[in-house]
């Protein structure tokens, strides 16, 4: 398969197959799960998963990708939405809550040594993009401080995340830490 020739219809069928299974996977228990139990999970053989991801890496490398490039997409949306500083908290309260959820996602950004690659740049920087745009403008809305910018807030979502995790390990509700976040970035009147 060469980068500019398209797939056949069933290819993409397919290739999607195996990247909602991964996901599911990765997300519920991590990477150690073998690519043959994605094939399994995804219906298809195992030879169709090594054909479109070589290696584990590389498939976990696509779902990240994958999702960050879902998580921009709804921030672009959301930032033309009526109320945008209802729809920030939403879309900052969703990320947290779905990092949160994702145990490979977690492994890899957490892990010193993990043999996984974080998302490439170009992915990172169309999330960021995508998320100050939806700032901006919840920053316009007169809802978020206007003395936030988007390295406060990816600092602040950093924190968010790991406050989470922590206290989730602890005695304390889900959700409090970004409650608490949620409350130092509204603007007051």
């Amino acid at each position: 398969m060469t980068p500019d020739k398209p797939l056949r219809a069933d290819a993409r069928r397919n290739r999607a197959r195996v990247l909602q299974a991964a996901e599911a996977v990765f997300s519920a228990e991590g990477l150690a799960v073998p690519l043959d139990e994605i094939a399994r999970r995804a219906g298809v053989g195992a030879g169709t998963v090594y054909r479109h991801f070589p290696t584990k890496e590389a498939l976990f490398e696509a779902v990240i990708h994958e999702r960050i490039e879902q998580f921009a997409e709804e921030a672009r949306a959301l930032s033309a939405a009526e109320r945008p500083g209802e729809a920030f908290t939403a879309f900052l309260t969703r990320l947290v809550d779905q990092a949160m959820l994702n145990k490979a996602l977690c492994d890899a950004l957490e892990a010193a040594g993990s043999p996984v690659k974080p998302p490439d740049d170009s992915s990172r920087r169309d999330i960021w993009a995508a998320f100050g745009t939806l700032l901006a403008a919840a920053q316009r809305d007169g809802t978020v401080r206007t003395d936030i910018d988007l390295s406060d807030l990816r600092a602040l979502l950093s924190g968010a995340l790991a406050m989470e995790r922590h206290a989730r390990d602890g005695d304390r509700p889900s959700g409090r830490m970004t409650e608490l976040l949620l409350d130092a970035l509204h603007a007051r009147r």
